[in-house]
């Protein structure tokens, strides 16, 4: 067997917050022919209901509140509708990301460390856009948070997965910057523009100006094999078919 490696960060898992986790679920499993979502049991401490599709070895996630006063719920009004809400990196060496995180002087808002997966929430206020988490996986190809199929292995999968975000903030360059330096690579300014590149895994965060209706938040999630074509809008999010 060959042993997966991971040279640098990579985006695993994308997040929708929506008031309906079930209506957007549906949507998705209609519209792009998914299977049947994990539903996850533990985001219950956040006050969340959640569905999580494995989109290649990616996944794509539905969360809603469950309960009154929660995080994604303020997310929902200060957006005005469902709309991206988290970007999960996969990085390979754990500490190392942390370290980094306090030199930045990022603040972690939540932290789990288990045998096999580990997560480090972000304080959204410290890298503007969308509530960013890094974290790790051992063995590399698995990923806990996608059900049992996914822990302390890979499940069977079809090709493809998630390629690039569009993120829509007040300050492309300066948020482009700071999610590069979080992750420990660069950006580049493209005008009022930004692009973050993660090129050991091929994928691209593309930072735009923020629509003065809606705020800052992920707009668009680029994936390649998509099937149903598109792009289509679902969950306040634009699915967009990776072009070549």
């Amino acid at each position: 067997m060959v042993r997966v490696v991971l040279a640098g960060p990579r985006l695993r898992q994308v997040a929708l917050v929506a008031h309906d986790c079930d209506r957007v679920a549906d949507e998705l499993r209609q519209a792009f022919d998914w299977p049947q979502p994990f539903h996850d049991p533990g985001v219950g401490e956040f006050g969340l209901t959640n569905a999580v599709f494995a989109v290649g070895d990616t996944f794509i996630e539905v969360v809603a509140p469950a309960q009154p006063d929660t995080t994604a719920g303020r997310y929902l009004e200060r957006r005005g509708g469902d709309g991206g809400y988290m970007a999960i990196f996969q990085v390979p060496d754990l500490s190392v990301a942390r370290h980094r995180l306090d030199e930045l002087g990022v603040r972690v808002i939540w932290t789990a460390d288990l045998p096999d997966i580990a997560g480090t929430h972000l304080h959204p206020k410290d890298v503007p856009g969308a509530i960013v988490s890094l974290d790790w996986a051992e063995p590399v190809d698995s990923w806990r948070w996608a059900g049992p199929a996914w822990t302390g292995r890979a499940s069977e999968h079809a090709p493809g997965g998630v390629t690039g975000l569009t993120i829509e903030v007040k300050d492309p360059p300066a948020a482009a910057h700071r999610w590069a330096a979080v992750l420990g690579i660069s950006a580049t300014d493209h005008g009022s523009t930004a692009v973050v590149k993660l090129e050991s895994s091929a994928q691209r965060l593309r930072f735009v100006p923020a629509r003065a209706d809606r705020g800052e938040g992920i707009t668009a999630v680029t994936i390649a094999g998509l099937a149903g074509g598109g792009p289509l809008e679902i969950g306040g999010v634009s699915f967009v078919p990776e072009e070549g």
